[in-house]
């Protein structure tokens, strides 16, 4: 959203193209999840009257296509090839996903977006970004937040908030952090794969992830 309020900021989504570029050009395979949450979160459903969170949630699944869509437009525009996979069939502006086709992709050096979530309501797009992350057999998610890590308290309303350099699947569990939730945390410890959770907006921040420099805060075993 950017400075918006709702919709796509093109200013943020071009940014987010070139960080994109800058370690894809270093050699990372990268494959994208986005949520839909800047145009309709699904939990929305299940707080409002007369509404259903079944409904609601395709709903949001379908805005992470739309926001898959406009992504693969801007990296496009910077140079990239991309191939857009989505869990919900509408063959007309993106293929259905399948592992070993996703996996191909990347090993052609193609950007991966996975759109539609798992497909499933009540799953969240943290959940389909772990689930993903196994299938595909990636080495680390990158958790792109508001935020430079992981903190004690929401650093957003407590200013004596500590953050962390690295912590670990069971701390995080007994201090009750919310980095994403427990279906998806609880599938990233049981698979082994590490989370770094960061400042997505500020620049240069995913190139030294890549290079191995310490940026925000990794969750590890």
């Amino acid at each position: 959203m950017g400075d918006k309020k709702f919709g796509i900021d093109h200013n943020i989504l071009n940014q987010y193209a070139e960080e994109i570029k800058q370690i894809s050009s270093a050699g990372a395979e990268v494959a994208v999840v986005i949520g839909g949450g800047n145009i309709f979160r699904g939990i929305q459903a299940s707080t409002e009257k007369d509404s259903d969170r079944v409904q609601g949630d395709y709903m949001g699944m379908l805005a992470t296509v739309i926001n898959s869509m406009a992504l693969q437009m801007a990296l496009e525009k910077v140079g990239l090839q991309t191939r857009l996979l989505s869990a919900i069939k509408m063959e007309q502006i993106c293929e259905p996903f399948i592992r070993r086709r996703a996996v191909r992709h990347l090993e052609k050096g193609r950007i991966v977006i996975f759109g539609a979530g798992t497909g499933n309501p009540y799953f969240t797009t943290d959940t389909a970004a772990a689930l993903r992350a196994i299938e595909i057999e990636a080495d680390v998610i990158l958790k792109g937040t508001r935020v430079d890590g992981i903190y004690s308290a929401d650093p957003e309303k407590d200013k004596k908030a500590v953050r962390f350099d690295t912590i670990t699947f069971n701390e995080v569990y007994k201090r009750g952090l919310q980095i994403m939730d427990l279906t998806a945390f609880t599938l990233c410890n049981e698979n082994k794969i590490p989370i770094i959770v960061f400042d997505m907006n500020r620049r240069g921040n995913l190139k030294k992830i890549i290079l191995g420099k310490r940026v925000g805060t990794l969750v590890m075993f």
